[in-house]
Formats: C-alpha cells, sequence, structure tokens
C-alpha cells in the first residue's frame, strides 16, 4: 500500500521526472540508511533501560533472597522465593497499608489542586494585566533561587501555631503551589493561548474566570497532566518535611515508614529492600498507565515553547 502512495505522490519535484525504477531505488535507500541508523540507537536505548531498570531489579532479588544476596561472590543475580514472607513481615512490622494510603492521599490532593492553582496563577501572570505584575513574577521566580531546607524552619512555626502539626494538612497545605509550577503554566499559557481568541470571548461576555475555564484550561490540559505528575512523585519520595511534622504512626507516610523499618544500630537490608520495592511499586503502576500521556505533553509543550 504504501508503495502505491509514494508511486503516485512524489517527494519532491525532481523525483516527478525520474523513471520509475530509479524512484524506488532513490526510495531504498534512504529507508535502509534510515534503519541503519535507528539500529545504534535502539541499542543505546535498550542498555539504558537496563541501567535504569536493574537497581529496581536487585532490590526484588535482595528481598527475595535475604542480605546473603549482597555477600556472596560472585552476587547472586536472580531472585529467590522468600520475598512473600518479606513482605508480610514488612506489613507486621509497621503499618505499611496506612502509611501508602496516606502517601496516595496527600501526592493526590496536591498534585490536582497545585496544578489547577498554578494554572490559574499562570494565567494572570501571562494573560492579565494589572499593577506590580512583572514584578511579581520576579519574585515568584526568585523564590526557586533559595533553598528549600532554608524555609523549614518557619514553615513549621506556621504550621506549629495553626495547630497542624501531626495532621496530613501539614504536608499537603504548603505543598499546593510552587514557583516551578507557576513558572511552567505562564510560559504555556503565554505561548498556546491566543489574545484574539480571548479578545472574542470578552466581546462575547465572558469574564476572566470563565475565559480561563472555558479556553485557557483545556488548551494546557497536557501541560496541566505533566506538572500534576511531576508534583505528584516529588510528594511521594519527599521525606524530610513529613518526617518533621508527623508523629503518629497512622499519619505516616510511606518514606517515613520505610524509615521505621530500620533499627537503629543495625538494617535488615531484606526486609528494607522489600519494602523499597513495595513503595515504588505504586509509582510505576502510574507510569505504566499515563506515561504516554506525560510523554504527549511534554513534547507539546516542546514543539510550540
Amino acid at each position: 500500500m504504501s508503495d502505491v502512495i509514494d508511486q503516485a505522490i512524489p517527494q519532491s519535484p525532481q523525483e516527478a521526472f525520474e523513471p520509475e525504477t530509479d524512484r524506488r531505488q532513490r526510495r531504498r535507500g534512504r529507508r535502509g540508511r534510515v534503519g541503519k541508523v535507528g539500529w545504534p540507537i535502539y541499542l543505546l536505548l535498550i542498555i539504558a533501560v537496563i541501567i535504569s531498570v536493574f537497581p529496581l531489579y536487585y532490590m526484588f532479588v535482595i528481598a527475595s533472597v535475604g542480605a546473603s544476596a549482597v555477600t556472596s561472590i560472585p552476587p547472586r543475580l536472580y531472585p529467590g522465593l522468600n520475598f512473600f514472607d518479606i513482605a508480610a513481615k514488612v506489613f507486621e512490622t509497621v503499618p505499611f497499608l496506612q502509611s501508602l494510603l496516606n502517601s496516595v492521599i496527600v501526592s493526590l490532593s496536591i498534585a490536582v489542586i497545585s496544578a489547577v492553582l498554578c494554572a490559574l496563577a499562570g494565567f494572570a501572570f501571562a494573560k492579565l494585566t494589572f499593577p506590580g505584575r512583572n514584578v511579581l513574577f520576579v519574585i515568584v521566580l526568585l523564590t526557586m533561587t533559595v533553598p528549600s531546607q532554608l524555609s523549614v524552619i518557619p514553615q513549621y512555626l506556621i504550621i506549629s501555631w495553626l495547630d497542624w502539626v501531626d495532621s496530613l494538612q501539614a504536608i499537603i497545605v504548603p505543598g499546593l503551589a510552587s514557583a516551578f509550577g507557576i513558572f511552567w503554566m505562564r510560559q504555556h499559557m503565554a505561548t498556546t493561548l491566543n489574545d484574539e481568541l480571548m479578545q472574542a470571548a470578552r466581546i462575547d461576555g465572558a469574564n476572566s474566570w470563565q475565559i480561563f475555564w472555558r479556553i485557557g484550561f483545556p488548551v494546557v490540559r497536557p501541560a496541566v497532566f505533566v506538572l500534576g505528575l511531576i508534583n505528584f512523585t516529588a510528594v511521594w519520595n519527599d521525606f524530610m518535611w513529613p518526617f518533621i511534622v508527623l508523629k503518629s504512626p497512622e499519619l505516616f507516610t510511606v518514606q517515613i515508614a520505610l524509615k521505621q523499618l530500620q533499627a537503629n544500630r543495625t538494617i535488615d537490608l531484606a526486609l528494607t529492600m522489600g519494602g523499597s520495592f513495595m513503595a515504588t511499586l505504586p509509582l510505576l503502576i502510574v507510569f505504566f498507565f499515563v506515561g504516554r500521556r506525560m510523554v504527549a505533553g511534554i513534547m507539546d509543550g516542546a514543539f510550540k515553547g
């Protein structure tokens, strides 16, 4: 079928005057060159995938064999049969299922709410005119240069004043907006949202909120989705701030629960690796189902930007 299409539609004006045999040879040469160039790239990608997946696989090997898999010479690279025993021990040692649920609640809340709020702020900075807009945006950008560790003490004082210590809202509320998210959405709004379309909507009587929700938000939805997924991953892997504000075991996130698997002076590698493997599985499941949409959103922003 492709040969019929190639015969009907020449690729260049020169090919329209070439004999049919020369045209076919030229196109076969192009396909051959593309194939030769593609194999090294695929090989490099396969190697990169193996290197990326191997730590997770070796985590599973240690969890299913035991600490002897690390000290054996040569190192054992195939799994054993004890993974379910280690998993049961993890559930007995810490409230792991409750910690997973807490991480899902916190990560999903921040991912959804933060994406919408950052989209609103990005729309305001990109398309609305108000006094001090540029100064405020510069201040937002400057906050990205401040290490997050410097804000721990004032942030904890605010949470303590609100009496939110040892509660999930102490993690959720401080993460509902980010300078990076505002900058990300501002850039997408500035490059994808048409000013003429906004003016037409205003002539029809739409206010700023209606323009954002009915015109701006659908246009940048792929970028919002990517930002939400980035926030979900970052919050899921966060350890320092939950470790500071959470005291009750029933409120621990999954990263704090993993810390509780370690004794004061000794570390059970099989237990720790088993918990780490199970804590990573939800992220893998999320990326398995939404990874293609994430790549599409990033590429959409790359081409439009």
